[in-house]
């Protein structure tokens, strides 16, 4: 059986679409492959690899990449993290399926260290659950046939 894929794109590919490939993989099983890209890439974020291993989650070795026509051809479903992704996504194949979950970007926040680290687990946490609930309509989906 070929494996469901999913893309998640967010403008910079250095902190939602990274914590969403990671959450991805971690509860997705062997039916799903997960990738992440952005509009622009940013690189790595480390706030972002720090609240996501927290929680057991490594992001260490994921890649911030900028988004091409190949990978939107390879996505089943496109699921955009931020309204500028949403806006600059380029266009996709007819067969990729399309699902628009922002969140506010945590890199943006300004405060003390502390701040920014409970902004970035807060972020994580509506990842999570976006993540989540994404894959429980795969599963509805694939076994509704």
């Amino acid at each position: 059986m070929e494996k469901f894929r999913i893309m998640f794109l967010c403008t910079g590919n250095s902190c939602r679409s990274q914590m969403a490939e990671g959450w991805a993989k971690y509860f997705g099983d062997a039916g799903i492959e997960a990738r992440s890209a952005g509009i622009e890439a940013h690189g790595q974020n480390a706030q972002a690899i720090k609240v996501m291993a927290e929680v057991g989650v490594d992001i260490s070795q994921q890649e911030s990449i900028r988004i091409n026509g190949e990978m939107l051809e390879w996505a089943d479903l496109l699921v955009t993290l931020c309204d500028n992704a949403d806006e600059q996504c380029p266009v996709i194949s007819p067969h990729t399926q399309r699902l628009h979950l922002p969140l506010t970007d945590p890199a943006k926040f300004r405060g003390a260290e502390d701040e920014i680290l409970a902004e970035f687990r807060l972020t994580r946490e509506k990842i999570r659950q976006r993540v989540h609930y994404v894959l429980q309509q795969i599963n509805k989906s694939v076994a509704a046939g």
